[in-house]
């Protein structure tokens, strides 16, 4: 039997609230090139599931792994960090 571990978290901005109990979230992170050591930035767009249909464009979200939601959606909305001003 498999043992469950920590779910992966990550941070990131909502980009669209368009869909229904979804939001895009864009994650941006800081890599560093191999051959000429600067920072470069990198970022990835996950589709989430807001239950509650509260996350508008601008926020600053907690998402959560989980289990397949749909085609795309594997990551639900743990919390707002900071509100869109």
């Amino acid at each position: 039997m498999k043992t469950m571990g920590m779910k992966r978290q990550q941070v990131g901005t909502v980009v669209s609230d368009k869909m229904d109990k979804t939001v895009t979230v864009q994650v941006e992170r800081l890599v560093k090139h191999r051959l000429y050591g600067k920072y470069i930035r990198r970022r990835n767009k996950f589709t989430a599931h807001d239950e509650t249909n509260e996350c508008r464009i601008g926020d600053e979200v907690l998402m959560t792994e989980s289990r397949p939601l749909s085609k795309n959606k594997r990551w639900r909305i743990a919390k707002i960090v900071k509100k869109a001003v």
